[in-house]
């Protein structure tokens, strides 16, 4: 990973000489060599084809064409299963500038001036999603050639992927990187508790850790941040269900399917409350339902960047005030059985 990034393809538009060879010394300087520049923002569509780049740098306000006619020209000149970000750069801080790039395709946005550090930073994340993504991209390349009897070889060697992309989305707000795995494990418990097979219950706790998967593509400044979000910033963080389901979406196994599934479900609520699409009861998924419970008791009981950690009393309070509106009422008492079961095993 660490070499395919150091051999990352960068492009930067920007219609100031001055602002081109800055961010040209901050790229140098963190050893990319790979590196392309335009103050002609029309030129961007070509060379972009010509280049490949794995990461384009955007100013916004430039002459003939702003950088929202860019992103606009990209997303049309660009194959719909290529994640190629754009890092957009502008002294325009407001919101609605923000918005309007996100809307447009933009990955992360940097107001100037700009700060080489947070250049650094940004850059670097974008580079290890675009990298992971065209990891992912070439395994599924190779299922495509790949003869009958190696099929499920691929197909752990495709998950071992999935999950370090989302360990990657993890451990921007879990410094320990163990979250995925416990809802993993407590998805599990309450499978078996609600009597389902053992191949459904080993196929959950495969697939359950996969589901914010998603968060990779969620800017840090929302992400991380400390306190209440925004309409707007909510509407964005509500997208990873959506893109991490994109994400995992595949025809080549169940296990796959199941991890889609997972991702798109596990924020919608039994009264009809949640998203991404507001279904409710037993519309939704299974998976879902039951990852729902499993995440939100592991986010309670750990510290986040905007909350502290919780007791175990206080989450299975807060689990019991909701069943019954946020979560299915048989996955809560499942999930209660089984923690009542782990704690009579350990007496």
């Amino acid at each position: 990973m660490e070499e395919r990034i150091a051999r990352a393809r960068i492009l930067v538009v920007d219609d100031e000489a001055d602002n081109v060879r800055l961010m040209q010394r901050i790229l140098e300087a963190d050893g990319y060599a790979d590196i392309r520049c335009t103050q002609d923002p029309r030129d961007v569509t070509a060379l972009t084809a010509e280049l490949d780049p794995d990461l384009i740098l955007l100013d916004i306000l430039m002459p003939e064409m702003d950088g929202y006619q860019v992103l606009e020209a990209l997303r049309e000149s660009d194959r719909d299963d290529l994640y190629r970000p754009v890092l957009v750069l502008t002294s325009d801080s407001s919101r609605q500038a923000q918005r309007k790039a996100w809307s447009s395709g933009a990955k992360d946005f940097i107001t100037k001036p700009l700060s080489p550090s947070e250049v650094r930073m940004r850059v670097r994340n974008l580079l290890e999603t675009r990298m992971l993504h065209r990891v992912l991209s070439e395994h599924n390349e190779e299922l495509e050639d790949r003869v009958l009897e190696r099929t499920a070889e691929l197909e752990e060697a495709r998950l071992q992927v999935l999950h370090r992309l989302a360990r990657a989305a993890e451990y921007r707000d879990d410094d320990t990187g163990q979250h995925t795995r416990r809802v993993g494990r407590a998805a599990a418990q309450i499978a078996r508790q609600l009597g389902l097979s053992i191949d459904e219950i080993a196929n959950l706790q495969m697939a359950a850790p996969l589901h914010d998967v998603g968060k990779i593509g969620i800017p840090d400044s929302i992400l991380l941040s400390a306190g209440k979000l925004s309409h707007a910033d909510f509407a964005i963080m509500k997208t990873h269900c959506v893109i991490g389901a994109d994400l995992l979406s595949s025809e080549d196994g169940p296990l796959l399917e199941l991890a889609a599934e997972i991702a798109l479900n596990h924020h919608e609520c039994w009264d009809g409350s949640g998203y991404p699409n507001g279904l409710a009861g037993e519309d939704i998924p299974l998976s879902g339902r039951i990852v729902a419970v499993a995440d939100t008791f592991d986010a309670l009981t750990h510290a986040r960047p905007y909350k502290p950690a919780w007791s175990v009393e206080e989450a299975m309070s807060e689990l019991d005030r909701l069943r019954g509106c946020a979560f299915d009422p048989d996955v809560v008492d499942a999930f209660e059985s089984a923690r009542s079961s782990s704690k009579a095993r350990e007496a």
